[in-house]
Parts: structure tokens; C-alpha cells; sequence
């Protein structure tokens, strides 16, 4: 077996798996699980999860490899696209429904130049009139040197006039339309469908051997720049485009063995946000949830720990059993353990101290590999370097950096270090009942009235902020029985479903802040109030 130093342990940020030299690594440590297969099912249009549950990673994984007659390209929505549809709005007075078909014809320019790209030899796509004047017109407007990035595809429709003289043109030439259509830069929306309906028009004539999706990422990081209702209207209109493009035009084009389809990668908070109809729906129907939740007594037939387990197993020179390769690099068992094993336990202590995420477990895995002052012939990682204070410090602090991105979507830095300060009113303490919670959060309101700061919108109410610290999981609230045996530990990312993608918290019972955030937030310990 590998020393512990010599383990590959991958990347946090799944977008380095598109580097050329890391995509054999990933293809290794990739388990083509069930979460794989149905993403390429023909009626999927949202590949939802939390943060570090691995959205990118199956993207990218599709994006480097052929699979199931599937081919994929991912594209990443940046701060310079946002900024953009902000002066589009400006200069056009744009609606959110305009938003909608300024990202269909993105889509559909970015779905035409991949599927000429990966396919074009093949089927002989520019044969089809309409598709190839479509092609000739986009090669004229970007002098033959299209970039297939959003950022691109963003200024074509930026210059709808002239982007739409062009397709009218080649359309003539082509012999696919008769009459001569003039265009205005004051008319973009008329521009915009025209525009649409062109590519539509070419799409229905094309006959594909293989299926091709297009993953649309990066939407679940808001620029600071970028206010967040102008973001939001941005993501409602993506969303209503992929959806409408998937069930309502792509569906109606006959013939070929491939089919069309855009998935937007898409955090549960964020999907709610944007207001789909039918929601519970199109999570059942149209989405792809990743989920990892398991049972402690279930945990080892989990696919998390086959994940994880199976990165660990492919290392090694021969084949292993599921969980050998765990059971040699963790051979121990977690403390407070009640029902009886005939394995090591180990995994359970990395469930305790993780949101059920593999970015969380991975993360974990590389501090515990690099620990500072560890042996460098390592052949196992024991339950003292997990309980090392300066691992559990690291680790902490990886979490509440996931949290402040998290935070930072939504609010400014200011906001940040007021929720911080509300930690500080807990006196260390890791475990609190309902009074206790109103006593500190009184405390903080207090504070930020004698800082003259403006209170945050997540903190206008104490159940208002309760709620927040329960959403963002750095507490639980544990219900007891009348006979007071063990309480019910209630975790949002644990309660979430399909059917409930927002729990809520319970008020008036006990709460308990997350164990990997404890260190972070200097709580578990309680501290003496000063008296004056």
C-alpha cells in the first residue's frame, strides 16, 4: 500500500480536473455511479446540490470523456458576463423575459458551435442549408475565430443589429430566405427574436448521431460587484431559458439519434430563489439531486464512503475489496459508538465532523496527509493526528470559509463580521437552549446599535437569525421524548429532501453549534463573564 504522503488526493475546486495533465486522475478516482446515468437522461434540465457535493465534478467528468452516446461541454458564468447584462439592462430597459431570450440565443450559439465542433466531420452538419448559413454567419461576425465562451456569445447578441443583418444575409445567399429584412438598434427585443428563431430554424434541421449537453456553471458565486437583485434577475432568466429550450424546442426536433439539451448546475437555496413553477416537480422530474446523506449504522454501503474508499483503493498496485484501503489507512474505531461493528469505525468520525460532502472528507484527508510534524512514512493516519488540535483549527477554518462564500452571495463583508461578533455573546458555549439564544442575540443588537451599523436583513428578527444559522448548518436543534432518552438532532442538510428543499427550525428547544465549526467560532468552552 502507498505511504500516506504518496496518496493523490485531487482538487477541492473540481475546475482544475480541465486541465489536460489532472483529467487522467480524475478518470481514475470517478465512480460512474447512478447520479452519472441519470444525468444523461433526456429529461433533465438541473443538476442541484449544496456546495462541495461534487456539481462540477460530474460536468467536467462528462466534459472530458464520451459516455452513454453523450457528449458534453461545460461553460462558466463569470463577473464579466454579469456586468454585461447590467449594461444591457441600462441601455435597453431590458425585462426579466428578455433576459430569457438573450440566454437562448447564447445557448444556442454555444450548442451550434459545439455540436459542428465534436461532430460536424461525422454527420456532415454544414450540408443542412440552414445550418450552414447559420455557421457562415457567425464566422463572418467573429472573423472565423469564435471562442466558445459565454463572454463570446454574450457581444453577439450585444450587437443584435448587426449580428442579425449577418443572418439575415448568408440566409439569402443560402437560399433560405427571399425577401430583404432590415433591422434598428432601437428594436433589440424584435432583433433578439428574429435572432432566435434563426437558430431555431437551423437546430430543427440538424440530424445528430450522439447525444450532446451543455452544462452551464459558475452561476453559485454572485461578484461583489454585482448587486444581488440584478444577479438574480440574471439566474431567473437562465433557468427560464434552460428550461424552456429543453421541453419546449429541443423535444420538437425529429429524426437523427442525438438529442439537445442545456443543464444548469444550480445550490437548493438558489434554485428556490428563482422561482420556478412547480418546483417540487421539476426537482423529481427535471433535476439530478446529489445527495450523500447515509445512516452511522449504514454508513459503509453509503456512496460516500465507496467514493471516497474507492480514490484511496485505485492507488494501490493490486485490486481491493470496497473498504480494504480504508480500513488499512484509518484502523481504528470513533469514540461514542453503541451498535457493534465488525469493521474499524473511523468513517464515522468523518461523518460527525462533515456536512456529508465529499469536498468535506477530501479536505479533511489533505490536512490530516500534510499535517505539519508528522511522521513522512506514514503507512496509516491514527486517531491522535485526528484529534490533533492543529488539524481540527485547519479544518475549522476551511468551514467558516465556506461559510463567508456562502455569506458573501448574499450580503456584503460588513454583514460578515457582524454575524462573527454574535459568537462572542455565546460565552463559548457550544450548547444552548431557546432563552439563552434571546439573551445572546439581544446582546448583539446592542452592539450593533452602539457601532451605529445598519442590522443585516438575516438578523432582523431573533427567529429571523435563527433560522440563517440553522439554513447555513452551523447549528442543529435537538427535540427530546417525554422520558427525556435520546434526543431527535435535527440538521438541515440532513432534513432537506425533495419534497422539503427548505426545512425550518424548531423554536424553544435546545441547539448545538457544529462540531468542525466549534474551534473557528471559539465555542466548547465556556468562558467567565466578566463582572464590573
Amino acid at each position: 500500500m502507498k505511504l500516506v504522503k504518496d496518496l493523490e488526493l485531487g482538487f477541492a475546486d473540481a475546475e482544475n480536473y480541465k486541465r489536460r495533465e489532472n483529467k487522467e486522475l480524475l478518470n481514475r478516482v470517478f465512480i460512474r455511479d447512478d447520479h452519472l446515468d441519470n444525468l444523461c437522461e433526456p429529461n433533465i434540465s438541473f443538476l442541484i446540490g449544496e456546495k462541495g457535493t461534487g456539481k462540477t465534478a460530474y460536468s467536467i467528468f462528462l466534459s472530458n470523456n464520451e459516455y452513454k452516446d453523450t457528449i458534453s461541454s461545460t461553460r462558466y458564468v463569470r463577473e464579466t458576463e454579469y456586468q454585461k447584462f447590467v449594461s444591457l439592462k441600462k441601455e435597453k430597459h431590458l425585462q426579466i423575459s428578455d433576459f430569457s431570450s438573450i440566454w437562448k440565443v447564447i445557448l444556442y450559439l454555444l450548442i451550434s458551435k459545439e455540436i459542428l465542433k465534436r461532430e460536424g466531420s461525422i454527420s456532415k452538419l454544414l450540408n443542412y442549408s440552414k445550418f450552414n448559413a447559420l455557421n457562415s454567419a457567425i464566422d463572418e461576425y467573429y472573423y472565423s475565430a469564435f471562442s466558445p465562451e459565454i463572454i463570446q456569445a454574450l457581444s453577439f447578441v450585444q450587437e443584435s443589429k448587426l449580428a442579425a443583418e449577418l443572418l439575415a444575409k448568408h440566409a439569402k445567399l443560402k437560399g433560405e430566405e427571399s425577401e430583404s429584412v432590415t433591422f434598428s438598434e432601437s428594436r433589440f427585443q424584435v432583433n433578439l427574436f428574429y435572432m432566435q428563431k434563426k437558430f431555431e430554424s437551423a437546430l430543427s434541421q440538424v440530424r445528430l448521431a450522439k447525444n450532446h449537453i451543455l452544462f452551464i456553471d459558475g452561476i453559485d458565486i454572485r461578484p461583489s460587484s454585482i448587486p444581488y437583485t440584478l444577479y438574480l434577475e440574471c439566474i431567473k432568466g437562465l433557468a427560464n431559458a434552460v428550461w424552456e429550450i429543453n421541453n419546449d424546442f429541443f423535444p420538437t426536433i425529429k429524426g437523427g439519434q442525438g438529442r439537445m439539451r442545456a443543464v444548469l448546475l444550480i445550490r437548493p437555496d438558489i434554485f428556490e430563489s428563482i422561482g420556478l413553477q412547480n418546483q417540487n416537480t421539476k426537482i423529481r422530474d427535471n433535476a439530478v439531486f446529489l445527495d450523500w446523506r447515509t445512516q452511522y449504522n449504514s454508513h459503509r454501503h453509503s456512496q460516500l464512503f465507496e467514493v471516497v474508499d474507492h480514490m484511496l483503493a485505485v492507488q494501490q498496485s493490486t485490486s481491493l475489496a470496497r473498504g480494504v484501503a480504508w480500513d488499512h489507512y484509518f484502523p481504528w474505531d470513533s469514540p461514542n459508538v453503541f451498535e457493534e461493528y465488525d469493521t474499524p469505525t473511523s468513517f464515522i468520525n468523518f461523518l460527525r465532523w462533515s456536512y456529508y460532502r465529499p469536498r468535506d472528507i477530501v479536505t479533511m484527508l489533505e490536512l490530516l496527509k500534510r499535517r505539519p510534524g508528522g511522521n513522512n512514512d506514514r503507512t496509516f493516519i491514527s486517531y491522535e493526528d485526528f484529534e490533533n488540535p492543529e488539524f481540527k483549527r485547519e479544518y475549522s477554518n476551511y468551514l467558516l470559509g465556506e461559510i463567508k462564500d456562502h455569506l458573501s452571495f448574499y450580503y456584503g463583508s460588513g454583514h460578515y463580521d457582524i454575524f462573527l461578533k454574535f459568537f462572542e455573546y455565546l460565552s463559548g458555549k457550544d450548547k444552548f437552549d431557546y432563552e439563552y439564544y434571546l439573551n445572546a442575540f439581544e446582546k448583539l443588537l446592542n452592539h450593533i446599535e452602539s457601532v451605529a451599523s445598519d442590522r443585516p436583513k438575516f438578523m432582523a428578527t431573533a427567529n429571523d437569525f435563527l433560522q440563517f444559522l440553522f439554513d447555513l448548518n452551523i447549528i442543529c436543534f435537538m427535540e427530546r421524548t417525554e422520558d427525556n432518552h435520546q434526543p431527535f438532532i435535527h440538521w438541515c442538510f440532513r432534513d432537506r429532501s425533495y419534497a422539503n428543499i427548505s426545512p425550518k427550525v424548531k423554536t424553544g428547544v435546545e441547539y448545538q453549534i457544529f462540531y468542525g465549526l466549534a474551534k473557528a467560532l471559539n465555542v466548547g468552552k465556556e468562558f467567565k463573564e466578566k463582572k464590573f
